[in-house]
């Protein structure tokens, strides 16, 4: 395990208790080092531009700055870190607007420790990867609608990395699928996000499962 193969994880929680216990089980990962810990979402963006991050474990509720703020601010500064929610508000309208904010995940606090960590490998991978009661809370609401220009739009190369998207594969692993070079899915990734009209892959996921491309592209291999 070399340095350039660790992650590096930033701890935003108010309960110190928490931030301990985050901190003693992943530092027992080969391949996860905490760099630093926030009480606060104002704290947690300071330090995610000083210390840089590959993932930042985000609480909703803090004091000051909740972690939607934090999450806003830290795509309004251009912070590269992909953020995973873990949280223990289940209210299911919060889910949304993390996801809009630009969270790349979203789990409650009761998840199993073992399963945490492979969230956090996976969201790190590019996946983008939700607690199935936040994800469908995602799909309720904003139902599909009938305007599929977007879709029109897409060649069937961008199509086909819609759907890979839509699987929660990462650009490496869609880019060995269809054997062509990451660059190159991060350019048909990019164009078709701009021709769907979302922001990020995450948006791109839920377009695709609300229109069924990912059950099209099923069909087409059967």
């Amino acid at each position: 395990m070399t340095a350039r193969d660790t992650i590096k994880v930033l701890i935003a929680d108010d309960h110190p208790v928490v931030r301990q216990g985050l901190r003693t089980f992943l530092g027992i990962q080969d391949d996860i080092e905490v760099v630093g810990e926030a009480a606060d979402g104002t704290s947690a963006v300071t330090l995610a531009e000083s210390l840089e991050p590959d993932i930042v474990l985000m609480d909703l509720k803090m004091p000051g700055a909740d972690g939607l703020t934090a999450l806003t601010e830290l795509r309004a500064r251009g912070v590269a870190a992909r953020v995973l929610i873990l949280t223990s508000v289940t209210e299911r309208g919060h889910v949304l607007p993390a996801v809009q904010a630009g969270a790349a995940g979203y789990l409650y606090k009761d998840v199993d420790p073992q399963a945490l960590v492979q969230a956090i490998r996976a969201v790190n991978d590019g996946h983008v990867l939700f607690a199935p009661d936040a994800a469908e809370a995602m799909l309720r609401a904003e139902p599909a609608t009938d305007d599929d220009r977007g879709l029109a739009a897409l060649t069937e190369r961008e199509r086909e990395v819609l759907v890979h998207i839509a699987r929660g594969r990462s650009n490496r692993e869609i880019a060995r699928a269809l054997v062509v070079s990451e660059k190159t899915v991060k350019t048909h990734v990019s164009n078709l996000l701009m021709k769907l009209g979302v922001q990020d892959r995450t948006q791109a996921a839920l377009y695709a499962v609300r229109h069924g491309v990912e059950a099209a592209g099923e069909a087409a291999r059967d």
